[in-house]
């Protein structure tokens, strides 16, 4: 017997005792999870489709381990713009194993934690880290720190400047045209609206604040 799953954005075939690596299920080793978002279950060689789901189907798992997968490291570099950004990342990852597949509306044996599907970026808060204008992509470490001097801490601003705010901090802050060009003012209003950030490099950072 074995299942079809929706989790985090991705689908995964399961069957009891398997073990699945997710983008950070919240809860430490040995606690319970369900996942939802069943789309396929096939039991003696008979499969059951989902419309998109599977009604009164889930999948139990527990949390085995939270860890980190593998190094990655982003570069990127303006030409002729004395400027380079280098940044490392780890991802955040849980490893689950999976106890029970659940049919006709059978409930889990333990009690679990309900895994939604939605992706993880899909689900930012942006009041969680409206402070950070860094989450900007273009806006590093240096140039942050002069907007925040400059009283400029959040998203909300940005998203509010006009043409005469863009013009007095290009040219109080020497940003030479990078507002306007790398569209932070567009992007200020895709954070706000709970998109995720445009550098993938980041996304870790808006989930752990």
């Amino acid at each position: 017997m074995f299942a079809v799953i929706k989790a985090a954005g991705k689908q995964y075939k399961v069957a009891v005792d398997d073990k699945i690596t997710l983008s950070t299920v919240a809860g430490n080793a040995g606690d319970h999870v369900t996942f939802d978002h069943v789309l396929m279950v096939s039991n003696d060689g008979t499969a059951h489709f989902g419309a998109p789901t599977l009604a009164g189907a889930s999948v139990a798992g527990e949390i085995v381990e939270q860890t980190r997968g593998p190094k990655s490291i982003s570069f990127k570099k303006r030409r002729r713009q004395n400027s380079k950004r280098k940044r490392g990342h780890r991802q955040d990852l849980t490893i689950v194993q999976i106890t029970q597949i659940l049919t006709d509306g059978a409930k889990a044996s333990k009690t679990t934690k309900v895994v939604s599907a939605a992706s993880p970026a899909a689900a930012i808060s942006a009041s969680a880290v409206s402070d950070d204008v860094e989450i900007i992509d273009g806006i590093g470490p240096t140039i942050g720190k002069r907007l925040k001097a400059a009283g400029i801490t959040s998203w909300k601003q940005v998203a509010e400047w006009t043409d005469a705010d863009v013009a007095k901090y290009d040219a109080e802050l020497s940003l030479k045209g990078r507002i306007v060009n790398e569209e932070w003012i567009v992007q200020a209003k895709e954070l706000l609206a709970g998109k995720p950030p445009r550098a993938k490099i980041d996304q870790a950072k808006v989930k752990k604040d």
